[in-house]
């Protein structure tokens, strides 16, 4: 057997083709879909990168590594401390090491590891390509990497190739010549409208319409395509198009190693396929453009399609999955073992049945952690979504908010005040699942609160007062005593 994962940085479950979006964006991935299976409530439990990714290879929530940011203590995976030996379990239970263990030639093209100096991510390759960017590289500077591998090596048997696309991540990058194939396409999804982004204007907070650069509106030399801000109406729809260009332009990409692979008569049915993303992002909901900085639907909803041999084709699985539950899903489909079971769980379950027959094997909600830009959690249950915020990232968050996503996907209808039945719901469902984590903790300190005790969220620290001096003498003014009065004493 052979196997490719195509792990896309920042891919909206919600702008590809086969998850409903009205755009051609994702011609490539919508055909694996419609020759494997399809999770349609798939989360991200950890965002962004670097949390979701340690939740992806390890199996376990951040409460547990200890990973649920970008900066601080709360940015490296806990010490195994007494117990460990000649090597620590976590490295010898990652999604990667199932394939070394069962047996494959593994290899990664991803710059991720030294981009967030998260070396345990490469743990499982035999080897890693690595084109040096740090995440400002773009695909044409991966594939051929590739397809150099697979030329010299496809025709052999049992490989594993974890290929990562930067590409639909920030700052926006598809190159200059680039022709976009959607450019006559009209958005599918028209809900930014005058009002709704004059309101954006007024946004008080990062990465806003006044400020895409997070906390001003710099641009990059190297990314000339991507604006420093948005002014009118119509440069936030161009500004969406550079969003979906970037996803298409991915999918180009993965059409060439797919097209490579049917060439030279490779895609047969022993050929596996793993497409999933770390997370998504905010494309204005809550007055926020180009970033992945909350706990919120688009943020954390990713897919997952898994094309495998002897699993069900064109099937949809329904039902709460979250990354967590894919290294034990790939463990029992390879049937390996866990190494130093009496010390190393998943916090995931198998979702395998699901991909057999269908098998319900979906969690009744999925918890939510967000702390890099913001401090906060949420929970998806039902219908909704209800987050609840320690920690707003100098946005003017409530402390607690609550959206139909089914009626309301772009979170514009915050229901708290008239359901607060709900608001009970979702934070008891918060509460229990977060008593059930420490229980099995190996440390008394939940990491979201590590995170506060260090001086909040990494991208908005010492950034407070900066950020208010910006805002005197503009329109936006009338927020720096709002700021003032929600997070009193901060730099």
């Amino acid at each position: 057997m052979r196997v490719l994962m195509f792990d896309i940085d920042t891919l909206r479950a919600d702008h590809m083709g086969c998850y409903g979006y009205g755009r051609d964006t994702t011609p490539t991935m919508d055909a694996i879909a419609a020759e494997g299976v399809r999770l349609a409530d798939y989360y991200c439990p950890n965002a962004p990168c670097l949390p979701s990714r340690a939740s992806m290879v390890s199996g376990q929530y951040g409460i547990h590594t200890g990973i649920v940011g970008h900066g601080g203590t709360a940015a490296d995976l806990r010490l195994q401390g007494t117990s460990r030996s000649f090597t620590d379990d976590l490295s010898e239970n990652t999604l990667f090491m199932q394939f070394r263990r069962a047996g494959f030639h593994t290899v990664s093209f991803s710059t991720f590891a030294e981009r967030h100096s998260a070396w345990w991510f490469n743990a499982g390759f035999n080897e890693c390509y690595n084109v040096g960017r740090r995440g400002g590289e773009s695909a044409e500077m991966v594939t051929p990497h590739v397809l150099d591998w697979l030329r010299r090596n496809g025709r052999t048997d049992n490989w594993m190739l974890h290929i990562h696309y930067w590409d639909p991540h920030t700052p926006y990058r598809t190159p200059a010549g680039y022709v976009n194939p959607l450019a006559d396409t009209p958005l599918p999804d028209d809900w930014i409208t005058q009002p709704v982004f004059e309101e954006h204007l007024r946004h008080i907070g990062p990465h806003g319409a006044n400020e895409i650069n997070m906390w001003n509106d710099d641009n990059f030399s190297a990314c000339p395509k991507h604006p420093g801000s948005l002014k009118t109406l119509s440069d936030a729809k161009h500004f969406l198009n550079l969003y979906d260009e970037g996803v298409r332009y991915t999918d180009d990409h993965i059409g060439m190693i797919i097209g490579w692979l049917k060439e030279n008569g490779l895609y047969d049915d022993d050929l596996a396929i793993i497409l999933t993303a770390d997370h998504g992002e905010d494309l204005g909901e809550f007055g926020i453009y180009g970033e992945h900085g909350l706990a919120d639907e688009p943020v954390c909803h990713i897919p997952l399609i898994i094309r495998w041999p002897g699993m069900q084709k064109g099937a949809v699985v329904r039902g709460f999955y979250d990354n967590t539950d894919l290294a034990p899903t790939v463990q029992e489909l390879l049937g390996t073992k866990m190494f130093a079971l009496d010390r190393y769980h998943y916090d995931g379950v198998s979702f395998a049945p699901a991909l057999r027959d269908g098998t319900d094997c979906a969690k009744p909600c999925a918890v939510l952690t967000q702390c890099a830009h913001v401090c906060q959690r949420s929970v998806r249950f039902g219908r909704y979504i209800y987050l609840r915020t320690v920690h707003g990232g100098y946005h003017l968050l409530p402390k607690e908010m609550l959206f139909d996503v089914e009626s309301d996907p772009h979170q514009q209808h915050d229901l708290a005040a008239q359901r607060p039945d709900l608001c009970a719901e979702g934070a008891r469902l918060l509460l229990d699942w977060t008593e059930r984590m420490m229980k099995t903790s190996p440390s008394d300190a939940d990491p979201m609160w590590t995170v506060m005790r260090e001086g909040g969220p990494e991208h908005c620290r010492g950034q407070l007062e900066k950020y208010m001096q910006r805002l005197q003498g503009t329109p936006r003014e009338y927020g720096i005593e709002l700021l003032r009065k929600q997070y009193p004493g901060e730099p």
